[in-house]
């Protein structure tokens, strides 16, 4: 079922059943109208019928009792249907009836009733018949119950005609309504219709199709299309990343194998060589597959990075052992190099615990420390990393004193592969600060570069703390 059937039967559904609730309150509130007038008028005739009787039992010769007899007697300006009144004395006996038809008997329990509340209703509304019962006092007579019924005829007609008014009127609005909600949702999903049909027309060869945004439109549909228009914004850079990533991998795997190539096929050129020869052949083939096996797990350190943070083991981590195994893992690799460590004053030894996974923390510090070595190493100078905790933030800082970097370069070293020109003498590939980044994002922190040419550069990488339980 489309989204435009169902809207317009949930919204004609819903006005369907207000409209019902609707109708049904007028018609049962003009029935119980009608039905209470009907009342009032029946207790009226039971006065006329009291004083009719017993004025027929009195003297003539009293004229202003004439007088009251008339003026009641001019209520009854038409007979109703079904009409029948009767007079019972003190006795409950049947003194006076006027009607058609038999008299239906009363029970004695409801004269009483009557005689003590001094009005009752013997049989409510049933088929739009009422019977009604009034104690009517005579100083001669005493105390007389009046019983006064009939059929309302009027109400009957007046409600047939109503129901089936609103009954029509019911029916012809639900046709209305359908139709205008059918109509409305319709203009209402179209950008939507539209917006199918340009996401059809955006494949994975060409994510520079934008969906088309009416001026002005801020509503639902409009926010849709351009958090839409966002997500192929991230999906065309990642994919440009994607394409970059891979023809830069692909020149980086290159230079190596080739030179692998080289040497083997010029030691294949003669049949013999001099041992020394080999050996240098040998060495220079070791150089190259050393090379390539720091490019490959570069690669595979960045793709790990990439991950799911949900698929990454985490643990809490100790982040002054960490750098202290960095240092000596450096020192291997630099034994030349000096690296001054400063853990400023930690007030525990709880102070630099983080949550995260110790190899991939690890990697990120011995990038970071192995860029400044070999950038400081020309000039013979010092690499400084301190780590300290700033409130719920622990920040380690890497300072060298090497070339520095120039403002444009300083905005793509987050690029995979991209070296600096005052870099391009130093042996590297130019993945590690994009793999320090991916690290840091994957934990929840983040890294910053500054660097000034001539002046070295400095770089932070910040944790959130994890709280003590």
């Amino acid at each position: 079922m489309s989204i435009r059937l169902r809207l317009a039967i949930q919204f004609g559904s819903i006005l369907a059943v207000t409209l019902l609730l609707f109708s049904l309150a007028i018609y049962f509130a003009t029935k119980q109208s009608r039905r209470n007038l009907f009342t009032q008028s029946l207790f009226k005739r039971t006065l006329v019928v009291g004083h009719a009787y017993a004025d027929g039992l009195a003297t003539h010769s009293d004229s202003s009792h004439q007088v009251s007899y008339r003026r009641y007697l001019r209520q009854l300006y038409r007979t109703l249907p079904a009409e029948e009144g009767r007079v019972y004395d003190a006795a409950n006996r049947l003194v006076f009836q006027e009607g058609q038809g038999p008299a239906k008997p009363v029970p004695s329990a409801w004269l009483a009733e009557v005689r003590r509340s001094g009005r009752a209703v013997l049989e409510s509304e049933t088929n739009y018949h009422e019977t009604v019962g009034l104690l009517y006092h005579d100083d001669r007579l005493g105390p007389l119950v009046v019983v006064a019924s009939s059929v309302d005829e009027d109400s009957r007609e007046q409600l047939e005609q109503l129901g089936k008014l609103l009954a029509v009127g019911l029916l012809t609005a639900l046709v209305v309504v359908g139709i205008g909600n059918w109509v409305f949702a319709g203009r209402a999903l179209r950008p939507l219709r539209r917006m199918v049909q340009e996401v059809d027309g955006i494949t994975a060869t060409d994510l520079s199709q934008r969906l088309t945004q009416a001026a002005g439109s801020n509503d639902e549909i409009g926010r849709l299309a351009q958090r839409f228009n966002r997500l192929l914004d991230r999906l065309q850079s990642a994919f440009a990343g994607q394409r970059t990533f891979v023809r830069d991998a692909s020149h980086e795997l290159r230079t190596p194998l080739t030179a692998l190539i080289g040497e083997l096929e010029v030691a294949l050129l003669q049949a013999e060589r001099s041992p020394a020869e080999y050996r240098r052949v040998l060495q220079c083939t070791l150089d190259s597959s050393r090379q390539l096996n720091e490019l490959t797990n570069g690669l595979l350190q960045i793709a790990r990075a990439s991950d799911d943070p949900s698929q990454v083991p985490m643990a809490k981590v100790r982040l002054d052992e960490l750098l202290l195994q960095a240092h000596e893992q450096l020192l291997r690799r630099h034994p030349t190099c000096r690296v001054d460590l400063d853990f400023g004053e930690a007030d525990d030894s709880g102070a630099y615990v983080v949550r995260g996974n110790e190899a991939l923390l690890l990697s990120a510090m011995l990038n970071v420390l192995d860029n400044a070595c070999k950038f400081s190493a020309g000039n013979n100078g010092t690499v400084t990393a301190t780590l300290a905790r700033t409130g719920a933030t622990l920040t380690l800082l890497v300072a060298d004193e090497g070339p520095g970097l120039s403002g444009a370069d300083l905005q793509q070293v987050f690029v995979p592969f991209f070296r600096a020109a005052s870099a391009r003498a130093v042996p590297g590939h130019g993945i590690g600060l994009p793999l320090a980044a991916r690290i840091m994002a994957l934990h929840g922190g983040v890294i910053r570069v500054e660097s000034e040419v001539g002046q070295g550069t400095q770089v932070w990488l910040e944790w959130p703390v994890v709280p003590a339980r």
